[in-house]
């Protein structure tokens, strides 16, 4: 399970690498927000590169959801490599950046201080540019202005962008629902198997002073007299 584990994160890695298309004549594709879930080994470091649009705003939220501590290194370093967060052994943080520069920005989770358990991180990465009104706009010059509407351009235009940013809304918080119910779920799992350990223990020390009591009662009402012959 692990092994698949690893393999999903490495190729989801690769596909948050950004990618160079032939000819540089061709535009940059549209930058898009983005989620993820791997798994980082005990004693490693690991480090995820987003571009970013200028002038833009960019949120970085992450959290542990997995392994012993629910803990972890974070740091974010602009495209310059300036380094502008830096958390120690927490198990979620949020961070917005703005404005963004031009360029990939660099986000690194370490798990060095723990030499035996492994972490499940989650992240997530949200984007906020002028892409989106960009595209509302376009669709409203492609409708004829001499067309009959019962309710004004400019209304439907702000009902959607409201829905819109509603909706995406909602699907980040799902979202990190999502993330707070495994971690707590792998908490209670652990908590759980923990509890059956150790009662078992118990239960094994209980039986065992019982077995003692019995024969050290038994010896001690033993009639050691020799038998006449």
């Amino acid at each position: 399970m692990m092994a698949a584990a690893s393999v999903l994160a490495v190729a989801l890695w690769l596909l948050l690498l950004p990618v160079d298309v032939a000819g540089g004549g061709a535009p940059p594709p549209p930058i898009q927000d983005g989620e993820f879930t791997f798994l980082l080994p005990a004693g490693r470091k690991q480090c995820f590169y987003q571009s970013a649009p200028a002038n833009a705003s960019l949120e970085t939220e992450y959290q542990v959801i997995g392994g012993a501590g629910l803990d972890v290194d974070f740091t974010l370093e602009s495209p310059q490599g300036v380094l502008l967060v830096s958390d120690s052994r927490k198990a979620d943080g949020v961070h917005t950046v703005e404005p963004t520069e031009a360029g990939d920005y660099k986000l690194c989770f370490d798990n060095s201080f723990s030499t035996i358990s492994e972490k499940l991180v989650f992240f997530e990465l949200i984007f906020d540019s002028l892409q989106d009104d960009e595209e509302v706009e376009g669709w409203a010059e492609a409708v004829e202005p001499e067309e009959m509407l019962d309710v004004k351009m400019e209304d439907i235009k702000e009902s959607i962008e409201t829905m819109k940013s509603r909706l995406e809304r909602s699907i980040q918080m799902l979202t990190l629902l999502r993330a707070f119910e495994a971690r707590d779920r792998n908490l209670q799992e652990g908590n759980l198997e923990r509890v059956n350990f150790w009662s078992a223990i118990n239960m094994a020390v209980l039986l065992l002073v019982a077995v003692l009591q019995v024969c050290t009662v038994k010896r001690f009402f033993q009639d050691k007299r020799p038998v006449p012959t």
